[in-house]
């Protein structure tokens, strides 16, 4: 390991270590992605898609193991029991640092099918990264701002189509879809801009997950709530959380998943009756609420933890 090296260096040389392992894989993908297109038959087609998702697991193996390297970190992980490889899923999680997806992917990879997520379709130029999403049939939005809406009614139900559409490929493969609800990684300066009635979190956006349940909700397994800490983290440190997680300076993760029912979203009733989507809101912030306490119990024992080691 490379703890005993200073933060600055071992940042350098995990942060080196991590764009190689993406080129690497991602660019693998990338070139299966690219033979896929001119594979005429779903039996070979589907294969390569299933080497793809290898080469992903690949990644997230890598990643995890790049860590190991820089740091010995405890993984304190809960309710990954039950869970199918050959199932369908939806994610939904608080969002912590831009380290959260290599963490999430590399904890899921042996559990649930390779994660997928809904990109902004910008993303998609991103050298090898966009690529490699592209050929893992990744979704890319173009979300309609309400401004856009306001000047062209329209547009009005174009994202909904757009993500049925998205939606309409992995009804055949098994498939796992995140989506931050809180649609921004957490600080506390957009914690207290939001004036966020939570202590750890910021408020919860429900179209996101309505618009992925109203396409292809019946689909779905099962629903799953991560609970995600990095309870040594300073999140009043200036550099934030993934440097602190790349610098070796972080020695604790902390995950949580609750398998929770799939909500019941018509598309119809939901974009048309504000009634429902008050009430699924008052669901979703529910969960958020009591996501909330289990990240105070979290930190507390954390707290409890380390002042039992002095």
């Amino acid at each position: 390991m490379l703890n005993f090296l200073p933060g600055p260096i071992i940042f350098f040389i995990s942060t080196c270590l991590l764009i190689i392992n993406t080129v690497l894989w991602a660019g693998l993908i990338s070139i299966g992605g690219i033979i896929k297109l001119f594979i005429p038959f779903q039996g070979p087609s589907k294969a390569l898609l299933s080497l793809m998702n290898r080469f992903m697991w690949a990644w997230a193996t890598c990643n995890g193991g790049i860590l190991a390297l820089i740091a010995k970190v405890e993984w304190d992980i809960q309710g990954l029991d039950g869970l199918d490889q050959n199932g369908w899923y939806l994610l939904i999680s608080n969002h912590v640092s831009g380290f959260d997806i290599a963490a999430q992917t590399y904890i899921l990879r042996n559990n649930i099918p390779m994660l997928k997520f809904f990109l902004k379709r910008e993303l998609i130029f991103v050298p090898f990264l966009g690529l490699g999403c592209w050929a893992l049939g990744m979704p890319f939005m173009n979300r309609t701002s309400p401004a856009k809406l306001k000047k062209n009614p329209k547009l009005k139900g174009k994202d909904l189509e757009t993500t049925r559409k998205a939606c309409e490929k992995f009804k055949n493969t098994p498939t796992s879809i995140i989506n931050y609800v809180e649609g921004s990684r957490f600080t506390l300066d957009k914690h207290r801009r939001q004036q966020s009635p939570y202590r750890h979190l910021l408020r919860p956006k429900a179209g996101g997950i309505a618009f992925t349940l109203s396409a292809m909700g019946e689909q779905f397994t099962g629903l799953l709530n991560m609970t995600l800490a990095y309870p040594d983290a300073d999140a009043k440190a200036k550099e934030g959380v993934l440097y602190q997680v790349m610098s070796g300076r972080v020695k604790r993760i902390v995950v949580r998943v609750e398998q929770l029912p799939v909500p019941v979203v018509d598309s119809e009733v939901y974009f048309s009756q504000a009634e429902t989507r008050v009430e699924f809101q008052r669901w979703l912030n529910n969960v958020w609420l009591e996501k909330d306490q289990q990240l105070d119990e979290i930190f507390k024992q954390y707290i409890a933890d380390t002042t039992d080691k002095k």
